[in-house]
């Protein structure tokens, strides 16, 4: 009996620690930003061509994380997780479809990944900002940069 109940306890501590390690290796893998088509901006660039009205910014964040650190200066939220997104995006954009448009999230990796989805459905210059507002492997982002943010409000 002594050597089945040490089997089990065994079983259940490798059985946990092979969760737990998989659960980081998902969270890392979630973490890691697709490889991106088209080209990238600094959070600087990103700022400079937004505020000239050279490039539509799109901060495609949720209203939580706005409300947490604010919105860059120059830059237009729209939730990525809406069902309306293309539509908007189309109206933002005036409906042409090769207008430069920006995209920057948290840390790049959505905005990577859907840079992808909108070059896919057919807009011909989408520009990636892996930085982020938080920052990334890509550099410091835009709060760290010290670049301005404006206070999100719901009715905004």
């Amino acid at each position: 009996m002594a050597i089945t109940t040490r089997l089990s306890r065994r079983g259940v501590f490798l059985g946990g620690a092979a969760a737990v390690l998989a659960g980081f290796a998902i969270r890392e893998y979630r973490l890691i930003p697709e490889d991106f088509s088209g080209g990238t901006l600094t959070v600087a660039q990103a700022h400079e061509k937004a505020v000239a009205g050279e490039i539509l910014l799109l901060d495609i964040r949720t209203p939580r994380e706005w409300r947490a650190s604010g919105i860059g200066q120059g830059a237009q939220p729209l939730d990525m997780r809406r069902e309306d997104f293309l539509d908007v995006l189309d109206r933002l954009s005036g409906g042409d479809k090769g207008r430069p448009i920006a995209v920057i999230c948290a840390r790049g990796v959505r905005s990577a990944r859907l840079g992808n989805r909108l070059t896919e459905a057919g807009y011909g210059n989408i520009l990636d900002v892996p930085e982020g507002m938080l920052g990334s492997a890509a550099g410091p982002g835009w709060v760290r940069a010290g670049l301005p943010v404006q206070a999100y409000s719901e009715g905004a």
